[in-house]
């Protein structure tokens, strides 16, 4: 499967859960076994990619080899798709922890996302190089992120950018997509995925389409569907996106 092509059979990934937990309703996955239903059916529905934040039974985001490794295995026994994990700082806050935590994982995920504009991320990127495992690097908008992926010699190495749109105002995030690609440019020549956030979410998912870009949809990202109502699940989410296209 290639990444980055444009193409509707690669064109979704799902995030299944992010940093999400039970307060925002029993449809987000949090387990191992949860995650792995969510992700076959998922993918069942058209996802061509998975991402997912490993929890710990207490539902807190983690880096833990404990953590991450049943995670992945869980959802590689149902589906065969590269699957995604975060290493984003609310996980590990330090970021030499961070690094060795990466170092001790037992599982290795396909590819993990790294936050540009996040203290150590070069570092973490550069951990997970070594280890063999592909970097999303994670562009927020607002931040000096793309500033500084641009000028990293790391960023001809990653094996996408994941463009994220995540403080637009009240009806800018389609300016707001636009001006963080063009803030990114040819990005290193690497694929860019492009996505949004709750009421930004559906707004840039178009725009990701119209323009061809890769993109993303799940209960991380967003709890509704375009017309409103809560999703009932990620595959529900990503039959939305792929009947919009």
């Amino acid at each position: 499967m290639s990444v980055g092509s444009g193409t509707l059979e690669d064109m979704i990934q799902v995030c299944l859960n992010g940093a999400r937990g039970a307060a925002d309703g029993a449809m987000v996955p949090l387990s191992p076994a949860a995650l792995a239903r969510s992700a076959a059916d998922a993918v069942a529905a058209g996802a061509a990619e998975i991402h997912v934040h490993p929890k710990t039974p207490c539902g807190d985001d983690s880096l833990s080899p404990g953590v991450v490794g049943p995670a992945l295995e869980a959802i590689r026994a149902v589906v065969s798709v590269p699957v995604g994990v975060t290493t984003g700082a609310w996980a590990e806050p330090d970021p030499a922890r961070r690094v060795e935590r990466v170092k001790s994982w037992t599982v290795l995920p396909d590819y993990a996302s790294v936050n540009w504009h996040e203290e150590g991320a070069e570092a973490v990127a550069a951990a997970l190089l070594d280890r063999g495992v592909g970097i999303e690097a994670g562009i927020w908008s607002g931040t000096d992120a793309a500033r500084r992926f641009l000028a990293s010699p790391l960023g001809p190495r990653v094996l996408r950018v994941l463009a994220e749109v995540t403080d637009p105002a009240q009806g800018a995030a389609e300016p707001t997509a636009r001006a963080l690609l063009a803030e990114l440019g040819a990005a290193h020549g690497r694929p860019v995925l492009l996505h949004g956030e709750d009421d930004h979410a559906w707004p840039v998912l178009r725009l990701a389409l119209a323009l061809g870009l890769d993109t993303r949809v799940g209960l991380e990202d967003v709890l509704v569907l375009p017309d409103g109502q809560r999703a009932a699940s990620n595959a529900q989410l990503v039959s939305a996106a792929l009947g919009r296209a």
